[in-house]
């Protein structure tokens, strides 16, 4: 099976929260397959290397797992452009 290699971006639900209070919930989830970036302070990137059988369901099961652990994220990008937005936008609706 393929693998992909994205990066997730959201904002968290409060501003001033600490990503690293995510950290357990995220990999309880299944999103041990990623490398977390707490850079900001209210933000949350996720480097994703996931095994897939195509780069749609890679990151759609990606953002379904982030949603789980942290259910008021907002959703702001994914990178490289596997999927467009407006994909991705469709999909956020099934969460």
């Amino acid at each position: 099976m393929p693998e992909y290699e994205f990066t997730l971006t959201f904002n968290l639900p409060d501003a001033q929260s600490n990503p690293e209070d995510y950290l357990e919930s995220l990999a309880t989830v299944g999103c041990d397959d990623a490398l977390i970036g707490m850079g900001k302070r209210g933000k949350i990137a996720l480097d994703f290397i996931r095994e897939s059988s195509s780069a749609q369901e890679a990151v759609d099961s990606a953002i379904a797992q982030v949603v789980l652990a942290i259910p008021q994220a907002v959703f702001l990008e994914v990178s490289p452009d596997f999927i467009s937005l407006t994909e991705v936008g469709q999909d956020l609706r099934r969460f």
